[in-house]
């Protein structure tokens, strides 16, 4: 068990850091029974120190009836059986620890699983009703939902039950929304961070974090009143700050899904008191433009400054389509409200955009979230109807892909069953995965994986301190940091390089001539 450490014994290891997402159930099975798992982790943690990242994410490995990923949590205290134990999570944090990667476990304040026992009570009339959001209908015999909200996944916010009284969840059915007035949700939440502190993590992910309080009257959502009835409500600063005081005893970190246009509003959640971090999504959903790209690292530094805290550069997770497929698109930008079936991607320049993106990223100042395959230039993959498991599918009436393309289980090792996998994998792996095997690229080093490991390890002699932008044409992106050069040519012809400098580290091969051909980022020692 861990103990509190004053905050000043603390570094500030997580403005910089490279941080590796897991997403345990697709990462390694070690048990051989096709659902990665703890086991497959601890295994696989030489792996990971190889790579050079300074801590893991762990998405949701809590008990839980698994009907969105693990999202849907049933217990906080106890590790769902098909991914191993809390003693086995308490070995594992502590031997990623001995190789110098801290854990990051995640937190889903917004809503809970239906088998919670919070809301199994809740059905029964029990008290823990309060805890939730319970209304009646509207219409003559209440048949229609208490307002019009939409839930995230598609479909009605609301589910009616065989009373006739209706339950909120802006995500599934299986996911009722927490009432955040409520003081226990507060309490019990508060013990939740303090028992995984306690156990070492040094730091949790936020699911959601700008949905949790809602307008108590619970109105119908009209386009552009603010404030928003559940979205970024002025009351879930008054909850970060609570949060923040108990992070602090532990030295620990914060990260916030945290999705808004209005930068002075993401900014509020920053500030000294609050969330130390938080994610940037207008970068990872992006196009492959120079001037867009540029705008977004503008936009997220300015935003950044005012609290002093620092920018996350993230290109993909376990909710998007996955880099290579995305910028091998014609749309090479991120919309959930596009994805579609059968869309065709050039994988060849999906692939030279997202190594050349990995560098740009590893450049850029603050911390760099990359997500488990991602180093490896995984492919999105097309799942066959009659195996996608995400409720997104289901919800959208079968229009909607889904997410499990991009949770496919990992290719290890070439020519072994299911690619090293372990057991048969609960998503199939398309034909040809082996050829992404981590084994295969360890040994090539001209491989997405070798330039990830060759990244990091350079990425703190590229340069620190603030970004400065060097004059370049059109399609170029070129930036100073420190003694670091970085370019990136996302124009359609090659473009000079400055001379005199030292090259660093190219994300594809240099002609003779020595400029920077297109979809292809350096990095230089002026």
């Amino acid at each position: 068990m861990g103990q509190p450490t004053p905050a000043s014994h603390h570094d500030d290891w997580w403005r910089s850091a490279v941080i590796y997402q897991v997403y345990v159930r697709s990462f390694a099975d070690g048990d051989g029974d096709g659902t990665g798992d703890l086991a497959g982790v601890r295994a696989r943690l030489p792996y990971l120190a190889d790579l050079g990242v300074d801590a893991l994410w762990f998405t949701p490995w809590y008990l839980s009836p698994m009907k969105d990923g693990g999202y849907d949590v049933a217990d906080y205290g106890a590790i769902d059986p098909a991914f191993g134990t809390l003693a086995e999570a308490e070995k594992l944090i502590a031997e990623a620890l001995q190789l110098g990667i801290r854990t990051i476990v995640d937190i889903v304040p917004n809503h809970v699983s239906d088998q919670h026992p919070w809301f199994r009570s809740a059905l029964r009339g029990g008290p823990e009703q309060e805890l939730f959001h319970f209304r009646a209908g509207r219409g003559a015999g209440g048949e229609l939902p208490p307002n019009g909200w939409r839930s995230q996944f598609g479909g009605p916010a609301w589910t009616r039950l065989a009373d006739g009284s209706w339950y909120l969840h802006l995500f599934a059915p299986e996911q009722p929304d927490l009432d955040w007035s409520h003081p226990a949700v507060r309490r019990e939440h508060e013990d939740i961070l303090r028992f995984w502190l306690e156990r070492g993590v040094a730091g949790v992910r936020i699911d959601s974090a700008a949905l949790l309080v809602k307008d108590p009257r619970l109105p119908d959502f009209l386009e552009g009143r603010d404030p928003h009835p559940y979205v970024d409500r002025d009351e879930l600063h008054d909850i970060y700050r609570s949060w923040r005081a108990i992070a602090d005893e532990y030295g620990a970190v914060f990260v916030g899904e945290v999705w808004l246009p209005d930068s002075e509003r993401f900014a509020r959640y920053l500030r000294p008191d609050e969330l130390h971090t938080a994610f940037n999504f207008s970068f990872m959903t992006c196009p492959w433009d120079a001037e867009r790209l540029r705008r977004s690292v503008d936009e997220t530094l300015a935003e950044h400054a005012p609290v002093g805290a620092p920018a996350t550069w993230v290109l993909c997770n376990h909710d998007v389509t996955r880099t290579v497929t995305r910028y091998g698109r014609t749309d090479t930008g991120f919309d959930f409200a596009t994805k579609a079936f059968g869309t065709p991607a050039d994988l060849a320049l999906g692939t030279r955009r997202a190594r050349a993106a990995a560098l740009l990223s590893l450049a850029l100042p603050g911390a760099v979230y990359v997500y488990q395959g991602e180093e490896l230039g995984l492919p999105e993959a097309e799942i066959p109807l009659d195996r996608i498991q995400d409720p997104m599918h289901f919800r959208s009436g079968g229009t909607d892909p889904g997410r499990d393309g991009c949770r496919v289980p990992l290719p290890w090792t070439a020519g072994a069953p299911h690619a090293g996998f372990g057991g048969e994998p609960w998503l199939p792996q398309p034909d040809g995965w082996p050829a992404y095997a981590a084994d295969r690229q360890a040994a090539d080093p001209h491989s997405m994986l070798s330039l990830y490991r060759e990244a990091i390890r350079l990425r703190p002699a590229f340069g620190d301190g603030p970004l400065t932008w060097l004059p370049a044409r059109d399609g170029v992106l070129a930036f100073r940091r420190g003694a670091g050069i970085c370019l990136v040519n996302l124009g359609d012809t090659p473009a000079d390089l400055p001379a005199p400098s030292e090259l660093l580290l190219t994300s594809g091969p240099l002609p003779t001539d020595g400029r920077l051909p297109k979809d292809t980022a350096v990095w230089l020692r002026a």
